[in-house]
């Protein structure tokens, strides 16, 4: 049977967007090879600094990690000065991680060095096609979370 034209422009946006984020997440590998964290620490790190203090329980449901394994992974970002538990100030039964300087400054570094790699792979990119490139992937993480939210109603 076969394909429609949109059937076959969606496999090449998955393939490419898949061959995308392998490399991405490669680099960011080689990247964190020169710091004491680990990928799954790093993600962490990254929530907390883009949503601020967070319960065991809201880091384990955003890094899609046990609650156990999450447990685990703070103790160790916690012995690395990264992250400390704090009580919340309304409520002292709830536990909240907080990102500590030395974290935050870790998360910045290796940011800062995927987007100079970024910087590097789009040196030959016109601006205007830069600026459609990064138009079209907010539409497309747009629809994303739409379809999300959706799913979840």
């Amino acid at each position: 049977m076969a394909k429609t034209k949109e059937q076959e422009s969606i496999a090449d946006i998955e393939k490419e967007l898949r061959y995308i984020s392998g490399i991405i997440k490669q680099k960011g590998r080689e990247i964190l090879n020169n710091y004491p964290i680990t990928t799954p620490q790093f993600i962490a790190l990254q929530f907390l600094l883009e949503h601020g203090d967070l319960t065991l329980g809201e880091l384990s449901k955003k890094i899609n990690l046990a609650f156990s394994t999450t447990t685990d992974l703070v103790d160790r970002m916690e012995k690395n000065d990264l992250v400390e538990r704090v009580r919340d100030t309304k409520d002292r039964r709830v536990v909240r991680i907080h990102l500590l300087e030395k974290g935050r400054e870790i998360i910045h570094e290796v940011i800062e060095k995927r987007q100079k790699y970024l910087g590097e792979v789009l040196s030959n990119v016109k601006e205007e096609d830069m600026e459609q490139l990064s138009t079209l992937l907010h539409l497309l993480h747009r629809e994303m979370r739409q379809q999300t939210k959706n799913a979840k109603l």
